[in-house]
């Protein structure tokens, strides 16, 4: 979760799951899906382990043509009668559909890719989804994927295997777009929903979900409405281009009479940002729409729900930018574009010293893009910038990235969801979007103009980061377990489906 590793703000109070739908037959239809559920638990946990036992890893050209067809297997399993894995100008995507001759048909976003991983850091492997034992939260399993997306994307999948194992009708149709390249910003996200059989199932949809854990600690829920959009970039400073400098690393003592890329690079670093680093001073750059009353008023109810110092701790922080007060850091992490410096990387960065001058330096950077900003137009605002201010020779090379994504708090697929959680005792509030990104806008924007968002109970933290886990078996009365997630996904069909 670029997704959906995302800053998530929760606003509800939870209740322990699920109470059924009022009907007497539904009711039956339920009671009999949760004791299938019960008894697939060991088969779902063990397609999870498999699952992240193959890691598809775009930046790294990893076993994305397996991770599609993975997916595609996964997919029919479940009950999808097709699953065509659709090529594009990147990796691999896929396309399923179910159909259950119902009368409402549903969205789903999937993602078989994952980020990448260093073992060393992780204290049990990342590619061994093993059942750890996790103080204050139970049986976890510990694995690169586990929350970041594979363990709700499994829960979900579980779900569908459950209602059939409960020899019980879908209560929805199901159009599913998968993709191997989220974690690299989804470049090639279009050419898979917008491939003309695609776009014509999910126009027939009342929107489009991304399974995900979405319970903290504390067991809050969430309901966003939208995600910021998302720029990563690399940017390049070498001798050669610039037409100073080296043109190869060459022995320091020389820099006396010859120019540095890495100084270069820096200096053009150092003119996209005010002096603290936290306002953006690029020349022309989009702005962001001002928040709307609502919105605003949103984010105030969230800050007086929320700990500020749970928060903190949390993120292994001890101030917020300017030493905002809470309601104002919230406002500011809403409102707000960022220029992020992801990495930087330049000649020598081993053990002891090597004294070179490099020939070249390189810059990793996101931008995170607030409602009412474009893409294409802060890229080219950044290009302009640096041309004009003598850093036209640094190579900027955009690697990924959309639009940022809102959808209607009135829309049904987002009414569903809070009629589930209000049946499970949560009051939820809304939160305007998600401070990460997801590529949400291929769904929203034109020509689908559909809305998006994300559901499910569970938990799980540490995407993109050492020992990643997702609850399986749950000891916190608050937090919800695999199987928990997986009947709350039951539960939103069967909404959905009304």
């Amino acid at each position: 979760m670029n997704r959906i590793s995302l800053f998530a703000i929760a606003l509800g109070a939870t209740g322990m799951l699920l109470s059924a739908p009022q009907s007497n037959s539904a009711e039956s239809d339920l009671a009999d899906i949760k004791a299938e559920i019960t008894k697939q638990h060991d088969a779902a946990v063990k397609r999870l382990q498999d699952w992240i036992k193959l890691p598809s890893i775009a930046a790294e050209n990893l076993n994305s043509a397996e991770g599609a067809e993975y997916m595609a297997k996964l997919a029919k399993e479940a009950g999808f009668q097709q699953a065509t894995v659709i090529n594009t100008d990147g990796k691999p995507g896929v396309f399923a559909t179910l159909d259950a001759g119902a009368k409402k048909t549903v969205g789903l976003y999937f993602m078989y890719d994952v980020k990448q991983f260093d073992p060393k850091e992780w204290t049990s492997p990342p590619l061994e989804a093993a059942l750890v034992d996790k103080p204050g939260l139970g049986k976890v399993i510990v694995g690169r994927g586990a929350v970041n997306q594979k363990g709700p994307e499994t829960a979900f999948l579980a779900a569908l295997h459950a209602i059939k194992g409960a020899n019980k009708k879908m209560p929805v149709n199901l159009v599913m777009v998968a993709e191997g390249e989220e974690e690299i910003g989804s470049p090639h996200i279009g050419q898979i929903a917008l491939k003309p059989e695609v776009q014509a199932a999910l126009k027939k949809t009342v929107g489009v979900f991304m399974p995900s854990a979405s319970q903290g600690l504390d067991g809050v829920v969430t309901v966003s409405l939208g995600a910021k959009g998302v720029i990563e970039l690399e940017l390049t400073s070498s001798g050669e281009k610039w037409g100073r400098g080296p043109a190869k690393d060459i022995h320091s003592s020389l820099k006396a009479m010859v120019d540095s890329p890495a100084w270069h690079l820096v200096k053009a670093l150092d003119t996209l940002v005010s002096a603290d680093g936290n306002d953006i001073t690029i020349e022309n750059y989009p702005k962001p729409r001002p928040l709307t009353a609502e919105e605003s008023k949103m984010i105030a109810d969230a800050s007086k729900l929320q700990s500020e110092e749970q928060r903190k701790k949390s993120l292994g922080v001890q101030h917020w930018i300017n030493d905002l007060p809470w309601d104002k850091a919230l406002e500011r992490l809403e409102s707000q574009p960022t220029v992020n410096i992801e990495g930087l990387v330049g000649g020598y960065t081993g053990p002891g010293g090597k004294t070179i001058l490099p020939h070249q330096a390189v810059a990793k950077l996101d931008l995170r893009l607030a409602p009412g900003m474009k893409a294409t137009e802060a890229l080219a605002a950044l290009k302009a910038h640096l041309a004009k201010r003598g850093f036209g020779d640094i190579d900027v090379n955009m690697t990924g990235g959309y639009d940022p994504t809102t959808t209607p708090a009135d829309a049904p697929l987002i009414q569903a969801q809070v009629a589930v959680l209000k049946r499970a005792g949560i009051d939820p509030g809304l939160w305007p979007w998600n401070a990460g990104s997801y590529p949400g806008y291929v769904f929203t924007s034109e020509p689908l103009k559909l809305a998006s968002g994300h559901f499910g109970l569970g938990h799980g933290s540490g995407a993109h980061a050492p020992d990643e886990y997702y609850v399986i078996d749950s000891t916190n009365p608050k937090v919800q377990g695999f199987d928990g997630a997986v009947m709350s996904f039951v539960e939103y069909l069967y909404e959905l489906g009304k």
